[in-house]
């Protein structure tokens, strides 16, 4: 029977996933979705902070930091 090589496996998990700049966008996400919720929390019914303010945060934490600290991968230099 044939070996399975598992060299390539054990290559893909040596390092960690996210670098320092994923986990500053991740922490800066979070930080827009609690502003966000705070704003809609504290706000009147119908004034802007509740209103527009506090969607426009949430929506920039939900759809564009959170998921762009995911997706970003640091460039690697050829020694590596």
């Amino acid at each position: 029977m044939a070996r399975k090589d598992n060299h390539n496996v054990h290559q893909l998990f040596e390092g960690w996933a996210f670098g320092r700049i994923n986990y500053f966008l991740f922490g800066g996400g979070v930080a827009l979705l609690i502003l966000g919720y705070f704003f809609m929390a504290n706000g009147e019914v119908n004034s802007f902070q509740s209103l527009t303010l506090a969607p426009i945060l949430l929506f920039l934490g939900y759809i564009i930091v959170i998921p762009a600290a995911l997706v970003f991968r640091e460039k690697q230099t050829k020694n590596q």
